[in-house]
């Protein structure tokens, strides 16, 4: 089928995927939003669809291309019929099993198969790909994401704006990393490094899927290549008691409920992104970086969070390049080989262009027309 997107159905219309939703409407394209529990009050056509039921999804024919923005679990079940229909399809996973059997499938797909299009993994990966190209040699490839709470409380020091399944999956699968040249996996909670962003001392670990298909991508062109989480002092060590001492690992889903009703959701977040590139250039060795910390945006006559936009955006912006032709028409796209210059063009990836000056009122920055 052609690359041409101008039908696309965003399953999925929480936190994020309603954002994703109106996103491509006010861009351009016809959208059509499907929940097990649709509500009203969007600017675009809702259908209730329950992706539980396999045969509910067969009803996604008929669009161009389809936004899986449902928990990882489901991902799988999308893609697989968007693949028999020929739909080109995206999504945010960080899983790294899904994503595998995305990749397979993908060598036989009609259309464009794209997952991991959020932040970590997504943008980040875009970002440090493009720090790498202007090295001889590379040393390092260093990427960090955190979405936290801009006023913090409590020990741990955090808030379940994204999906409690993901961040628990993320704290307890392997991750995989090169270390000195050689591709591993490595548990997650471990690599403790402290950061500091504008002047806030944070700390970084290491999580599982933020770099998506990176570690493959750049296998015998780099020494060492990882991803952290980014969360406030302490956070780490109160997460392994949680999970290890306290078992709590063996039952995800209690685990997950625990934390929610801990740490439920704020509206005042921080999105931050730190990636280093280090390496050598005609034989001197240089460093170069990409550190920013995002906030909530009106976008749409609405204030969004940070983790919610940032998330969205990119997505969005993926579905605008294919669209436009400025990335493959079929098969399996990796987010490290978009252009970081060509992605912030768009119309959505644009709003990671727009930051607030040092000392603006958060969110007080609105999308470019």
């Amino acid at each position: 089928m052609s690359a041409t997107i101008k039908s696309v159905l965003v399953l999925g219309l929480g936190k994020v995927g309603s954002l994703v939703a109106a996103l491509l409407h006010e861009t351009g394209f016809t959208v059509t939003g499907a929940d097990k529990s649709p509500g009203g009050g969007l600017p675009f056509p809702v259908v209730a669809l329950d992706v539980a039921r396999p045969e509910e999804l067969t009803r996604m024919g008929g669009f161009d291309a389809v936004v899986s923005c449902l928990p990882y679990s489901f991902n799988l079940g999308v893609a697989s019929t968007a693949h028999a229909l020929g739909l080109h399809y995206f999504d945010l996973t960080e899983d790294v099993k899904t994503t595998q059997a995305i990749i397979q499938m993908s060598g036989s797909a009609r259309a464009v198969m794209a997952p991991q299009c959020g932040l970590a993994p997504g943008f980040i990966a875009v970002v440090g790909a493009s720090l790498a190209q202007s090295f001889d040699q590379i040393r390092s490839i260093r990427l960090r994401v955190g979405a936290l709470p801009q006023h913090p409380t409590g020990l741990l020091g955090y808030a379940f704006n994204w999906s409690a399944e993901g961040v628990v999956n993320e704290y307890l699968n392997d991750c995989e990393v090169i270390e000195d040249g050689a591709h591993k996996w490595v548990s997650p909670l471990e690599w403790l490094e402290t950061i500091v962003i504008g002047g806030v001392q944070l700390e970084a670990f290491t999580t599982s899927g933020g770099l998506g298909t990176m570690c493959d991508t750049f296998k015998g062109r780099v020494q060492n290549l990882d991803y952290k989480t980014i969360r406030y002092p302490g956070h780490a060590k109160l997460m392994n008691f949680f999970f290890h001492e306290l078992l709590m690992r063996e039952d995800r889903t209690r685990a997950g409920e625990i934390l929610v009703h801990a740490k439920p959701q704020v509206n005042e977040d921080v999105v931050y992104i730190h990636a280093a590139v280090e390496g050598w250039r005609e034989g001197r060795l240089s460093r170069e970086e990409f550190v920013r910390a995002y906030y909530p945006l009106e976008i749409a006559a609405r204030r969004w969070r940070a983790i919610s936009w940032t998330t969205a955006a990119s997505a969005c912006a993926v579905v605008e390049l294919v669209r436009d032709g400025r990335l493959p028409a079929t098969g399996f796209i990796k987010q490290e080989e978009i252009p970081l210059d060509r992605f912030l063009k768009t119309r959505n990836g644009g709003l990671y262009a727009s930051e607030p000056a040092r000392g603006a009122r958060p969110g007080a920055i609105r999308p470019a027309p």
